[in-house]
């Protein structure tokens, strides 16, 4: 198999290639715009059965990773205030189902931030697959979706005079993950 365009992956263990994918977020500031950060340090295994609608994903990402481009505001979002990285270092998600969504996918699991674990759901796009210059089989795939911050214990008040706050409570995550399949 050196390549498919349909929405059907090769049964097998893939691991993400985080050289060639993101995970990333946005969130309200001040009411006016928004800021966008990333972690740099994750990890995610998907095991594809003969059924592919039956697959699963595990993630992990390193809390401490978190990277806006801005030191303050990333020592910040380590501390108590936001995430608690020296109590709770790594976050979780477990896949508890894939379902056709059109020409797309919904992807639900079980997201775990600060020991809190919550149902989320994922807008997922599978952008096909085929065999990289390296030889492994390569499959892309695009995930977005909205969490409440406070849903996850990251409910920090910070009011501005006039109304608003500082920080939004909805919090969008876009993923961009590319997978290499494991020899056998």
């Amino acid at each position: 198999m050196t390549e498919t365009s349909g929405p059907w992956l090769a049964p097998g263990t893939w691991r993400i290639d985080p050289a060639h994918s993101q995970v990333g977020f946005s969130v309200r500031h001040m009411m006016i715009s928004r800021v966008r950060g990333r972690f740099d340090v994750f990890d995610a295994v998907l095991t594809v059965p003969e059924d592919p609608m039956a697959s699963q994903v595990r993630a992990t990402i390193d809390a401490s990773s978190i990277n806006t481009h801005s030191r303050q505001r990333d020592d910040h979002m380590r501390s108590a205030d936001f995430f608690e990285v020296a109590r709770y270092p790594e976050w979780t998600f477990t896949s508890t189902g894939v379902r056709a969504d059109g020409d797309a996918f919904l992807l639900t699991g079980d997201l775990t931030i600060k020991g809190r674990t919550r149902p989320v759901e994922l807008a997922l796009e599978f952008s096909g697959a085929r065999r990289g210059a390296d030889g492994p089989l390569r499959a892309g795939f695009r995930a977005e979706g909205r969490i409440d911050r406070k849903d996850f214990g990251v409910d920090i008040e910070m009011p501005m005079d006039g109304g608003g706050v500082v920080v939004g409570d909805r919090v969008g995550i876009e993923i961009d993950a590319e997978f290499t399949l494991a020899p056998a």
